[in-house]
């Protein structure tokens, strides 16, 4: 344990309180590495499914990988808030697949997989609800809003003992805003004070377990059906699970009693699990699509790392160069692998020099 980090004696090994800006900034920057940890695997299985057969799955994943990119951009904006650095653009953001959170729970491991029951499970886990009561916790944390627990003390703990304006001392310039996203309910806000710092804490943390711990519902409005309120992440994975939606009423303990949820897995390219460059020979055709699919996605992590350092309308040229991703992974996914398998893209660290 570094000295920007102290326990409670009485706590557990797990329970680290945040005491300094210096800790602050290191845990925020945790939660931007945690929130992109979070994008490799939802891509594969949003890039798996044939959304002409499957259009019910498309939306919910679609849904929450958007979302989670709000929440990388509110960690940057918290990170900046501060007076930090966001970082992105790193061979560490990109480790070899299957990988554990990173400062989380090491029994969770994210792989790279294709729609279906195996990449479900994997997605119930990482948005699962921390239980009521359930303490903060800033290393090796159980739950996602375990870990934002944490950094929510940390915040409080600060202002009061620094004061507000010593603790969120980052330029305004840095923040980077927009309204409602496409897909999604949620709103990308800058944070200048403590208010706006908890509210984007909140926002992150209700979309993927709820508004409240036991609650199924995040508080936006579902983009798709402007009728109805928005399910969390973890209970929209639930719907698919089970083959039905939340409606009004429903709980947690009921399960979602209403209309159907249909999924085809017949509808899903069976992307090898976890592939790797290593798989195939230099100058194969299945490798050069890999290797073109690395570097435009470490272009995209460039264009994140200048927005959120002082460049926001960045976000614009990495919201296009999205698209040319999605192109190259569901290419990768027509491509055979052998034994009935498709490729897939692997996610790895290309060094700048080697981009084009």
């Amino acid at each position: 344990m570094n000295d920007s980090e102290q326990l409670d004696v009485d706590d557990a090994p797990s329970r680290v309180r945040i005491s300094t800006l210096e800790s602050l900034r290191e845990h925020l920057q945790w939660a931007i590495e945690l929130e992109h940890a979070t994008l490799p695997p939802y891509l594969c299985a949003l890039y798996s499914l044939d959304a002409t057969r499957n259009p019910d799955a498309v939306q919910a994943v679609s849904g929450v990988f958007v979302e989670e990119m709000i929440h990388l951009a509110l960690a940057a904006n918290l990170l900046n808030a501060v007076g930090g650095r966001p970082v992105l653009d790193a061979p560490h953001m990109l480790p070899p697949h299957p990988r554990t959170l990173p400062h989380g729970d090491r029994s969770m491991e994210l792989s790279l997989v294709p729609f279906g029951a195996e990449a479900l499970e994997m997605f119930l886990r990482l948005e699962q609800p921390a239980l009521p009561g359930a303490p903060a916790e800033g290393d090796n944390y159980e739950t996602i809003g375990q870990f934002y627990d944490a950094i929510e003390e940390g915040l409080r703990h600060l202002c009061a003992e620094l004061g507000e304006s010593q603790v969120f001392c980052g330029d305004p310039a840095r923040q980077v805003t927009a309204g409602h996203f496409v897909h999604s309910g949620g709103r990308l806000t800058a944070v200048t004070d403590l208010g706006s710092a908890l509210a984007a804490l909140e926002e992150i943390v209700e979309q993927g377990e709820g508004t409240a711990r036991g609650a199924v519902w995040d508080g936006d409005q579902d983009i798709f059906h402007p009728d109805r309120n928005e399910v969390s992440h973890y209970y929209r994975f639930q719907e698919l699970k089970l083959g039905r939606r939340y409606r009004p009423g429903d709980t947690p303990q009921s399960g979602p009693t209403g209309e159907a949820v249909v999924v085809d897995l017949a509808g899903v390219h069976p992307m090898r699990p976890d592939p790797g460059l290593a798989d195939h020979a230099p100058g194969s055709p299945v490798r050069i699509a890999q290797e073109e699919f690395n570097k435009t996605y470490c272009v995209l992590l460039h264009q994140l790392e200048q927005a959120f350092n002082g460049n926001p309308k960045m976000l614009g040229a990495a919201t296009g160069t999205m698209y040319a991703l999605k192109a190259q992974a569901q290419g990768l996914m027509e491509m055979p692998d052998g034994d009935g398998t498709t490729a897939g893209p692997t996610f790895e660290y290309v060094e700048p020099e080697l981009r084009r």
